[in-house]
């Protein structure tokens, strides 16, 4: 069958505003938001009033009850914002915290938790990974045990984007038997006595994403922060784990294309031996296989975007968009990077910065191991 994606004009418009927002508000800070080693919090409240933030929630929690392909509009234009870290920080808030609360919290929840964070009023994250259970989310061991009308929560969590100052977080915790059908999920507001951020992770890239490990020590919170039905989680984390993966592969796609255009400006005007360095036959051939290997990856990601506007299952087409863009790009900035030359191994030149940034993209959301045995299991024959 064949895809096609559908972008309105709608969309485009979208994509116009968004465009202009990230190139004029956000690129031009990139290099000083690295050194910081964090971003501004407004430019939450900034995405929110573009209409960024809630692009594809209802327009009662203060979204624009847009479809899946205006995600796609947002992931492909994040890119041109020039920081990896930005990117990461403003759609961990928009598409991996949120999604959950929007799916099965109460009216009372969104109200406290949903609605702000759409607003950008408040910085939400995602509390799944621990020191000792990343992919293995079965294992997680930070428990919440019921105590009347609360739940009294302890353990630590590892890797946490927006961590070091988010006012609440969607944390999984094991509220039963060990395995995958004891895992609850709850909103956990961050001004819990018991709470505290461990430290600031320093990590290789993704700079201007503040990451952190959090531990819980007898944090109690009320019972109705409860999301969905206890020991029902696990469900839940894992169809979230899919728009997480999916967003990745759109950004890394539309990164890969950002790339080599920007390699061919850079070709054309670079002269080596008496003529530009794009003509020579070595890097046009090579750069003519990464085009042709990004098409490939747009269209196998876009079929799980087609999927996943329709509600339709995905994993299986998902996780080979997230197992193929994420290897791609890997090779894709390795040559535009030698292709700079020596401006590409300084800090100040995008594709230096894109071939440190990229390497998270077969590690985060499910390593490309981690995908090659999800899709093993989903095809007959292994």
């Amino acid at each position: 069958m064949a895809i096609e994606a559908p972008f309105t004009p709608e969309h485009q418009m979208f994509r116009r505003n968004l465009r202009n927002y990230v190139e004029k508000e956000l690129a031009p800070h990139a290099l000083e938001w690295d050194e910081a080693g964090i971003f501004p919090r407004e430019v939450f409240t900034g995405m929110a009033e573009i209409g960024a933030l809630g692009i594809n929630y209802p327009e009662e929690v203060g979204g624009s009850n847009g479809d899946y392909w205006y995600v796609v509009v947002l992931a492909e234009e994040l890119v041109h914002s020039r920081n990896s870290g930005v990117n990461m920080g403003l759609l961990v808030q928009s598409q991996m915290a949120t999604p959950i609360i929007n799916e099965i919290g109460t009216p009372e929840q969104k109200k406290e938790f949903l609605i702000p964070a759409l607003a950008g009023e408040k910085i939400a994250a995602l509390g799944i990974s621990e020191p000792d259970a990343g992919s293995d989310v079965a294992n997680l061991k930070t428990t919440a045990r019921r105590v009347g009308d609360e739940y009294v929560i302890n353990g630590a969590k590892m890797w946490i984007t927006n961590g070091t100052r988010a006012d609440f977080i969607t944390l999984a915790v094991r509220t039963g038997e060990p395995g995958y059908g004891g895992i609850s999920l709850v909103t956990f507001p961050t001004d819990v006595k018991g709470y505290s951020v461990s430290k600031k992770l320093q990590k290789v890239g993704n700079l201007a994403s503040d990451t952190a490990l959090l531990f819980f020590e007898d944090c109690k919170i009320p019972a109705r922060y409860l999301l969905g039905e206890e020991n029902q989680g696990f469900y839940h984390v894992m169809t979230n784990f899919q728009g997480e993966r999916l967003v990745a592969a759109v950004g890394a796609v539309s990164g890969m294309q950002q790339l080599v255009e920007e390699s061919l400006r850079y070709g054309n005007e670079r002269g080596a031996f008496g003529k530009p360095l794009i003509k020579y036959q070595v890097w046009k051939h090579k750069f003519v296989e990464h085009l042709t290997a990004i098409e490939a990856a747009r269209w196998l990601t876009y079929r799980a975007c087609d999927l996943m506007n329709r509600k339709e299952p995905a994993v299986k087409e998902i996780s080979m968009a997230k197992l193929f863009a994420g290897d791609l790009i890997q090779k894709v900035v390795y040559d535009c990077q030698q292709f700079h030359g020596g401006m590409g191994y300084v800090v100040e030149t995008p594709v230096a910065r894109a071939f440190r940034d990229a390497r998270l993209l077969t590690i985060g959301g499910g390593t490309s191991e981690i995908m090659k045995e999800i899709i093993a299991k989903l095809v007959p024959g292994f």
